[in-house]
């Protein structure tokens, strides 16, 4: 029976539009720079629109960002695309944040996605910018980009792995903290918890403190080869205090993903987590 519908499947994909190597597709993928004055610097940022966001000019689509854009925008924007013709992720606009090359990515990610400052047990180098690049998403892009073109502002979600996943979670705790709701669904891979004597442990109380009134949803990953003292007992750690807090409207999936290592988590956890915020049915 398996067998039979994975056949039916690949027979009806044609009719479902899907990308083929005979016929290339129209990504609908611009690039630009922005420059921000909260961090003093100027980003490159890439966006895929949904495929049929000019046929129709009525609808609002959820906006995905993703941090280490230069990294990752390159193959998820084609896959996104693809799932979404096939029916496996509804139609998303995807927003890659980056510095225009993997040289400047390398050396600012660093002043970008950690805060605060680290402490001298980090034996790492930064300035602890991580409040302002979220302010910088925020305050500058985020209303720029809304105001440019149909994103439904209730569906925000924010994609980042090991820096970039702590750069996430951080994100996470500060719109906490100041009452918002700006990201309604999280996805952390292989976040960087050790950092400053793992101050992300905090997010659970925080989060039971301030009760957020809509739903939110956080997926944490990590590869089974990970390091059990940095990174997967963390996460077990968080995982455990989430669930004893037991908070409302808060939705927390975590998933180690075996015979993988830190480098391999990211694209799996972006696309699993999309699906599962995304094609499940909705709750009251």
């Amino acid at each position: 029976m398996k067998n039979n519908t994975l056949l039916v499947w690949l027979l009806l994909l044609p009719a479902l539009g899907t990308a083929q190597l005979n016929q290339p597709i129209n990504y609908l993928t611009t690039t630009r720079e922005y420059h921000s004055a909260t961090v003093g610097d100027t980003f490159t940022v890439a966006m895929q629109l949904p495929k049929d966001y000019y046929s129709d000019t009525t609808q609002r689509y959820p906006i995905v960002l993703l941090v280490d854009g230069d990294f990752y925008f390159p193959s998820m924007a084609p896959l996104i695309r693809q799932y979404e013709m096939t029916g496996l992720l509804p139609p998303l606009i995807l927003v890659g944040i980056g510095y225009g090359d993997f040289q400047k990515m390398d050396s600012l990610r660093v002043r970008d996605f950690l805060y605060p400052k680290p402490l001298e047990s980090d034996e790492i180098t930064a300035p602890g910018g991580g409040l302002n690049f979220y302010r910088f998403i925020t305050t500058e892009l985020l209303p720029q980009v809304e105001m440019e073109i149909r994103v439904d502002t209730t569906q925000r979600t924010l994609l980042g792995h090991s820096f970039g996943g702590y750069f996430a979670l951080a994100a996470l705790l500060q719109q906490v903290k100041e009452d918002q709701n700006i990201f309604s669904n999280i996805v952390a891979a292989s976040p960087s918890l050790w950092y400053h004597d793992f101050y992300l442990d905090r997010l659970p109380d925080e989060l039971a403190l301030h009760k957020p009134d809509s739903r939110l949803n956080m997926v944490l990953t990590a590869g089974g080869l990970e390091n059990s003292e940095w990174t997967l007992n963390p996460i077990y750690k968080l995982t455990v205090a989430f669930k004893n807090q037991d908070i409302q409207h808060v939705y927390l999936n975590a998933f180690i993903y075996n015979f993988l290592d830190h480098m391999d988590t990211g694209q799996l956890s972006f696309i699993k987590g999309l699906q599962s915020f995304f094609n499940q049915p909705p709750t009251q």
